[in-house]
């Protein structure tokens, strides 16, 4: 423990954003340079405690009070090295995960949590500027050859882990770039991409093959991985979406979230998309209140949408956690991200009942009613409306891995939520050699959960693979 009175003396403290009207003009990211001396008292604030909670709220299961202390001290090479134990992507999770272990942090019982994501964040982008981070190559090959299915966080940890221990691995991507959700999903004001290729390239000198264009099931033969691969990681993610099945959801006007952002994504990239679903000028509504439809909303300002709002169907947050989520569990409550502040208006408890178009068929209206709470959502008399809208996004979730293709030619058991089982332990599912993480087998969650779950299904794959595993659980 750095400084015993360090929680006592400092108050929780952030970078600032940089100011609305200039970020909204960009797509970089909004936060401010901070002085070291400050993110070093940050780190003072942690109590190194003799239970650290923080540790039970981090899906890596971060050894957060000792890069903490590290931190304090200006030992940031080793802080360095101590967070790259648990987590291969920190800058990943230090820029988009909204941090399970502050809200577990013991320091907030009482006082504002320890800046835990900003600390860690803060050390991994020291580290890339001092040249600490390079390639770990491993110094026997083992003869193993292993096809990881899809290129978001959970398939680029685990074949990280399983390059380094001495494997073959080819990453199979069905878009034209490496990253998955990374890549396609977040937009860049929230995570820039040099980010990701600056690990590629690492990726890369581990001895990592990445194939994009690869759609394991359409142009790639599945049959072929199964041949020419003694393991078989299925990390695609979740990407069925959850549509609205209301009147009027084909008209012109009504699209998917990742329809939409996507596009956003490769224009930053320097592409030219084709019929680009634009919000410029036009009046939009988001259906979702997480943080897709947030993404959706801070996407619509860069494009300098006519207006924006965003619905939810559930009721509104408190302010603060709510008694149903008491520490050290994820808090219910209000959570307002970067582009709730950039404009729009955002309203709960908004059921959307149908929408209506002209004569050729383009969206023109929506039609929605104020509901109870759940489970029931009861419509309350007298507060139907309707709104003239131009673009409406649905960002309502997913509901699992798309199964066409990959996953019913494997022939893989799914759960009751449409699901790949797999062994909490061994990440196997129910055929042998194939093996499943991140949100293709746990449901839509975090980039946090991805990460973890990836490293855990190296560990299982290296064991089913060599007998037994040196590679953290």
């Amino acid at each position: 423990m750095g400084k015993p009175t360090g929680f006592l003396e400092y108050r929780r403290d952030l970078p600032t954003r940089r100011p609305v009207a200039e970020r909204v003009q960009d797509w970089f990211e909004i936060y401010q340079p901070y002085p070291e001396a400050n993110i070093r008292e940050q780190g003072a604030r942690c109590m190194d405690c003799g239970v650290p909670f923080c540790h039970t709220g981090c899906p890596v299961s971060n050894i957060i009070p000792d890069w903490n202390d590290l931190v304090f001290r200006g030992r940031w090479r080793e802080a360095i090295r101590v967070l790259h134990s648990t987590n291969n992507f920190p800058e990943f999770t230090g820029r988009i995960c909204p941090a399970p272990c502050e809200s577990a942090c013991v320091l907030g019982i009482t006082d504002p949590a320890v800046t835990i994501k900003n600390i860690e964040k803060t050390v991994v982008d020291r580290a890339w500027d001092e040249g600490w981070i390079t390639p770990e190559i491993a110094p026997v090959r083992t003869g193993k050859r292993i096809a990881i299915v899809g290129s978001g966080p959970a398939g680029l940890a685990a074949a990280q882990q399983l390059a380094r221990v001495g494997h073959s691995v080819t990453v199979f991507e069905k878009s034209d770039r490496i990253g998955g959700l990374l890549r396609y999903g977040i937009p860049n004001f929230k995570m820039e991409k040099q980010l990701i290729d600056r690990r590629l390239d690492q990726m890369l000198a581990e001895g990592v093959e990445f194939v994009t264009n690869a759609h394991v099931g359409g142009n790639v033969h599945t049959s072929d991985l199964k041949r020419d691969f003694d393991a078989i990681l299925i990390a695609t993610g979740a990407e069925a979406p959850r549509n609205l099945n209301v009147e009027g959801r084909d008209l012109n006007g009504i699209h998917f979230a990742m329809e939409f952002l996507p596009q956003a994504n490769k224009v930053c990239e320097g592409d030219t998309v084709p019929d680009q679903i634009l919000a410029t000028g036009k009046r939009v509504v988001i259906i979702g209140g997480g943080d897709t439809g947030a993404d959706c909303l801070g996407t619509s300002h860069r494009q300098h949408a006519a207006s924006v709002m965003q619905f939810e169907l559930m009721p509104k947050p408190p302010a603060e956690r709510s008694p149903s989520t008491p520490w050290p569990l994820w808090p219910l409550q209000l959570r307002t991200e970067s582009a709730h502040e950039e404009g729009g208006i955002r309203d709960w408890s908004v059921n959307t009942v149908r929408f209506s178009g002209d004569e050729h068929v383009n969206l023109k209206k929506l039609h929605g009613v104020r509901v109870g709470p759940p489970p029931t959502f009861e419509a309350q008399p007298g507060t139907e409306f309707e709104l003239d809208v131009d673009l409406v996004f649905l960002a309502m979730g997913f509901t699992g891995p798309v199964k066409n293709g990959l996953i019913e030619e494997l022939g893989v058991a799914l759960d009751n939520r449409g699901n790949v089982v797999a062994d909490p332990n061994s990440y196997m599912s129910s055929v042998p050699g194939v093996f499943a993480s991140g949100d293709a087998r746990r449901g839509q969650s975090l980039v946090v959960w991805a990460i973890a779950e990836g490293r855990k299904a190296a560990k299982g794959i290296d064991e089913y693979l060599m007998g037994t595993s040196n590679l953290p659980a």
